[in-house]
């Protein structure tokens, strides 16, 4: 399932790439972090990033496992983790962990996001788009949100567990919500390989996936993780319900539903263990780790929506959202 190296997008990633195309890991050849200047949100450093988090996942073909924990790449990795970290603060307002979870119990009325553009008239070509960016992160379903296990402990620990052995099938490979997004791809006529449209997404799939990889490679910020995870459940149900609509509304096949009828029933009862036994049992034990559990939510929400404009700002356009289109 190990992906190929990324075609570089600048300076940054350009470097990142070289380097790992080179062969052996050792410190003579790893980049210097300083001075690293690229947009935090841009797609050099995006894509840099997602370089250096694919290490810690499945890897690339033919690149030599030892750069995992290559001590000049991770130096380099830190730089640009600082510089996405600082950009997220400082872009989300913080406050009270209650009020920033229900807010997202509650949908505008005129709500306009990508599931409502895809039920209402969405194309069969935005949609085949819209899967493209999110294999990216489906098809590890939901890998980063298992580095929580080992830092969490008590109620959070056993209840984060009971809801990813529901995102891994329940035990059945063929139910795993990774092979159920490979399947819908495979419908919509889609490479289900790992990692296969990379060059084709652009910096704002990107930022949402390195989000999760830094929040979750990282023990400090587990509180984020937790708000992260817990903003991902909440709103995924109802807007999966959208989504399984336009499919069936665009003739996708049944076996193409299937990850999306999945999250309607799972993620709305993911909802109520993630917000009462998650976050609450997180907070019983480490009540000091309620601004990162905001930080997390709040992430989320604005990276999504940044993505959500560049979807919907290219598709009203008419042109396509992708680096490289379809």
């Amino acid at each position: 399932m190990t992906a190929f190296l990324p075609e570089p997008r600048g300076p940054v990633s350009e470097s990142v790439v070289t380097m790992l195309r080179r062969g052996a890991s050792g410190p003579a050849a790893a980049p210097r972090p300083e001075g690293v200047t690229a947009d935090p949100f841009g797609e050099d450093l995006h894509l840099a990033l997602h370089v250096c988090y694919e290490l810690h996942y499945q890897g690339f073909e033919g690149v030599d496992p030892g750069w995992e924990w290559e001590p000049g790449l991770l130096g380099l990795r830190a730089a640009l983790e600082d510089a996405f970290l600082t950009a997220l603060r400082g872009k989300t307002a913080g406050g009270d962990v209650h009020e920033a979870l229900e807010e997202l119990l509650v949908e505008p009325v005129n709500a306009g996001g990508v599931s409502h553009h895809l039920r209402r008239h969405g194309e069969l070509w935005q949609l085949r788009e819209y899967v493209a960016h999110r294999s990216m992160y489906h098809l590890k379903e939901a890998d980063p949100h298992a580095l929580l296990i080992p830092r969490l402990s008590g109620r959070a620990k056993a209840a984060l567990v009971a809801v990813e052995f529901d995102e891994f099938g329940g035990g059945r490979a063929e139910r795993m919500h990774s092979r159920l997004f490979a399947d819908l791809m495979e419908e919509l006529g889609l490479d289900p390989s790992y990692g296969g449209y990379v060059d084709h997404v652009p910096a704002p799939m990107l930022a949402i996936t390195n989000m999760m990889s830094l929040f979750g490679l990282h023990r400090a910020l587990r509180g984020a993780m937790v708000g992260h995870f817990a903003a991902a459940e909440i709103t995924t149900a109802p807007s999966a319900e959208r989504f399984a609509r336009a499919l069936r509304r665009l003739d996708v096949g049944e076996r193409g539903l299937i990850f999306f009828t999945e999250h309607v029933e799972a993620d709305a009862v993911h909802e109520q263990v993630l917000r009462h036994d998650v976050v609450g049992g997180l907070l019983e034990t480490d009540p000091g780790l309620a601004a990162d559990v905001v930080l997390g939510v709040q992430a989320t929400v604005l990276l999504e929506q940044r993505l959500e404009d560049h979807l919907l700002g290219s598709w009203r356009e008419g042109r396509s959202s992708l680096l490289r289109p379809l």
